[in-house]
């Protein structure tokens, strides 16, 4: 009789046991962390790394593609308007929570990396506005500066679709290939995420002098975030469905239980797309031609929650290094989260990823990921749960404007 194989540990569960590690190490043999604290120095240096390619191989090739179909008709119009509008009500949700409970404002915790005094200078919002556009691409590129990345990557993939078919199919299948190889990398990154996650928790648990402080703030900050996805999953995406497509909430959320039980444990949305497109198509009765475009691309580019989670991380890093950000860098913080939720794979831990981005765009040092990572893994399965409901919320209200609910 043949022994079961042994089932293979999530990655979730993986970085939970990291986190975990990383406390007791910290605890227990303090003096020691030194010399293990630099695999999170190498995890985070490796994320900048694929930070680029990533980002910009991802767009070019989504915008690219959403020409390329020939469907940015009608149907297209919609969709996209759907997904920019309920990401933007999603971040202006997380914006205004984080500015009413100030999670993080007065914190007495010990950080690395402190920013340097002229990143605090206030940004007007024309600097926010003229600084994506770039003088000079590849001075962007190798400076790291996001905002002027995302929009090159958007202009390209537009334009791309404009050329004649030899070069539109070249570059098509170059930035495809880029963007697939990109991936295998930021998958190999994090399978290496539980060490790198060991070693950022380690030094942070090392550097803190009242832990009962660091663990209260990131309390409050997990109740903040958590409170902004409950209300954009139980009042807004409600309200629009409604709204928008004279569809009962209730009966719908009862009907896509399946898939949002999936992302919850899978923290994928990827992995509950398949359950995802079944529960639209028998439950909702979408047809087939709806659920075919607008899922898999939601999957991809409408990513409400990490969205949200993004712009509340990066405020309540900013309020814990005593940032007092503007007007205009909150803005410019809501675009980058906007834009980067859109550059985000449907992969577990990718708006970790994508905080880089974010924290980059007002000079907020990467090394401040190491404070939310404790937390992170339960916000993760949060947002992927947010991330599936509004693209199932999304099909069926352009479903139901094309006249094509089908009787189920």
């Amino acid at each position: 009789m043949n022994a079961h194989p042994m089932k293979k540990v999530s990655l979730a569960w993986m970085m939970i046991l990291g986190i975990i590690a990383g406390i007791l190490f910290a605890l227990l043999l303090k003096d020691y962390v030194i010399y293990i604290d630099w695999m999170g120095t190498l995890f985070l240096r490796a994320l900048k790394m694929i930070m680029v390619p990533l980002v910009l191989s991802s767009l070019i090739t989504g915008v690219a593609s959403i020409n390329g179909a020939g469907s940015l008709g009608r149907i297209g119009l919609k969709t996209i308007t759907y997904y920019l509008v309920t990401s933007m009500l999603a971040i202006v949700t997380g914006l205004l929570l984080i500015n009413l409970f100030h999670p993080g404002v007065g914190a007495d915790l010990n950080l690395s990396g402190t920013p340097a005094v002229s990143d605090l200078k206030g940004i007007s919002i024309k600097d926010t506005f003229l600084s994506i556009v770039p003088e000079n691409i590849f001075a962007s590129i190798a400076k790291g500066e996001m905002l002027s990345i995302i929009f090159t990557a958007l202009l390209f993939g537009f334009f791309i679709t404009r050329l004649q078919d030899k070069q539109r199919i070249l570059l098509t299948d170059f930035f495809n290939s880029v963007f697939e190889l990109s991936m295998k990398v930021t998958l190999f990154l994090m399978k290496l995420a539980p060490l790198g996650i060991f070693g950022l928790v380690a030094r942070l648990v090392s550097q803190q002098h009242d832990l009962t402080e660091l663990f209260q703030r990131l309390g409050i900050y997990m109740l903040v975030v958590i409170g902004a996805l409950t209300f954009h999953a139980l009042i807004t995406l409600p309200i629009i469905l409604y709204l928008f497509g004279r569809i009962n909430p209730l009966k719908h959320y009862s009907a896509m239980s399946t898939p949002l039980l999936t992302a919850f444990s899978t923290a994928s949305s990827n992995a509950a797309l398949p359950l995802t497109m079944e529960a639209v198509e028998h439950k909702a009765g979408v047809s087939n031609k709806i659920s075919s475009f607008t899922l898999p691309l939601g999957a991809t580019i409408n990513m409400d929650g990490t969205a949200l989670f993004e712009v509340v991380a990066a405020l309540f890093i900013a309020q814990v290094y005593g940032m007092d950000l503007s007007a205009g860098q909150q803005i410019q913080m809501a675009l980058a989260a906007l834009l980067a939720s859109i550059g985000a794979a449907g992969i577990p831990m990718a708006g970790l990823v994508m905080m880089a981005i974010v924290l980059s765009v007002v000079g907020l040092p990467i090394e401040a990921v190491g404070l939310i990572l404790a937390v992170d893994p339960i916000l993760d399965m949060c947002r992927t749960t947010v991330n599936v409901l509004s693209d199932t919320c999304g099909a069926v209200i352009i479903a139901k404007s094309e006249g094509e609910i089908l009787k189920v």
